[in-house]
C-alpha cells in the first residue's frame, strides 16, 4: 500500500484510449459505452469501440451511429478475432497512449479514469491499476473472490463516491491484473509486449500473462483501492466460458509455474481487507444515518 507522488503523473493533456472490445450484449453493452461517455474525468480519452464481428446486428448498427461522435473511434473486424486479438487491434491503434481495456458488461462513474491514472503514475514502475467491483476474483467487494450481486440500497455512482472518500490515494500490490477494467501504462507495453493471442486466443489468462510477463520486467500491478466499476460479468463468452477459463490455466501454468502459488498466498493473507472494511463501515454508517433520519422524519409527522 502507499499514497501517491502527483509528481510522478503524466502530461495532462495527453490522451488515453478506453478500448472496449464488442462482441455480444446490446444493453449491457450501451449501458458501459453510456456510462464512460456521462462521467466527469478531467483525463482526455478517446472511446476505441472495436466491434469483433458480432452476430447481434442491432449491437453493430448501435456501435457503429458512433463512429461520427468525436472522441469516438470505431473499428470493425472483417471477421471475428476473439477477445485476445481484438484487444491487441486496439492497444496498437495509437501506439504513444495509454490504454484501459474495459469489458463491453462494466459500468464506470464520477472520475474514474482521472483516479485510475493517478494511480498507475503514482510510482515509476507500476504497469496496471485494476480498480474495485462486484465481480472481480481478487479484486471483488464486499466479498472477497466471490462474484457479488450491488449492494441493494446504493447505486454505482454513490459507491464508487464512498471508494473514492474511504480509500482516497491508495493502493496494493496484486499478482495479476483483472481484465473486466484495466489501465495498462505504454512504457510497460512497450517494454513486454501485447497480450499473447497465440496461446490465449478467444480469451482468458491473457491478462494474467502479461502481469506476469511486466512483473519478471521489474513492473507492478495494483489494485486501485479508491476506484469501483461495476461488472455484470460473462456476457460475451456465455457458454464457452468454462472451456476457455480452463484452456487459459493450462497455458498459464505451462508459462509461468509459480503463477498458482502467488496467488493462493495474496488470497490467503488478503491485503485487500482493509479497504474492503473500510467502505464497509462507511456503508453501515450511512445506512445508520438513514434509519434515524426516517425516523426522526416519521417522529415529525406524528406530532
Amino acid at each position: 500500500m502507499s499514497g501517491r507522488d502527483d509528481r510522478a503523473l503524466p502530461d495532462p493533456a495527453r490522451v488515453v484510449d478506453v478500448i472496449v472490445p464488442v462482441y455480444k450484449g446490446f444493453e449491457e453493452t450501451r449501458r458501459c459505452i453510456e456510462s464512460v461517455l456521462k462521467a466527469h474525468c478531467a483525463t482526455p480519452f478517446e472511446l476505441v469501440l472495436i466491434d469483433d464481428a458480432s452476430p447481434e446486428p442491432a449491437l453493430a448498427e448501435y456501435c457503429a451511429a458512433l463512429g461520427d461522435r468525436p472522441g469516438t473511434t470505431v473499428l470493425v473486424n472483417a471477421e471475428n478475432l476473439g477477445f485476445v486479438a481484438t484487444v491487441n487491434r486496439g492497444m496498437s491503434l495509437h501506439p504513444d497512449r495509454d490504454v484501459v481495456l474495459l469489458n463491453s458488461d462494466t459500468e464506470v462513474a464520477n472520475d474514474w479514469l482521472d483516479r485510475l491514472r493517478t494511480c498507475v503514475y503514482s510510482g515509476p514502475d507500476i504497469a496496471t491499476a485494476t480498480p474495485f467491483s462486484n465481480y472481480a476474483t481478487i479484486c471483488s467487494y464486499p466479498v472477497f473472490c466471490a462474484d457479488n450481486a450491488m449492494p441493494p440500497d446504493v447505486g454505482l455512482a454513490e459507491l464508487d463516491g464512498l471508494f473514492a472518500r474511504t480509500n482516497a490515494g491508495s493502493h496494493v500490490e496484486i499478482p495479476t491484473a483483472v481484465g473486466f477494467c484495466t489501465y495498462i501504462r505504454r512504457a510497460c507495453l512497450d517494454r513486454v509486449g501485447l497480450f499473447d493471442a497465440e496461446r490465449f486466443g478467444r480469451g482468458y489468462g491473457e491478462e494474467n500473462d502479461f502481469s506476469r510477463r511486466a512483473a519478471k520486467a521489474g513492473w507492478h500491478n495494483v489494485l486501485c483501492a479508491d476506484t469501483f466499476v461495476f461488472h455484470a460479468g460473462g456476457v460475451s463468452f456465455g457458454a464457452e466460458r468454462a472451456t476457455l477459463a480452463a484452456a487459459g490455466a493450462k497455458a498459464l501454468s505451462r508459462l509461468h509455474p509459480e503463477y498458482d502459488e502467488l496467488v493462493q498466498r495474496f488470497v490467503a493473507d488478503d491485503p485487500p481487507a482493509q479497504f474492503r472494511r473500510a467502505v464497509d463501515i462507511e456503508l453501515a454508517r450511512r445506512r445508520k444515518r438513514r434509519k434515524w433520519g426516517a425516523l426522526w422524519g416519521w417522529c415529525a409527522r406524528r406530532h
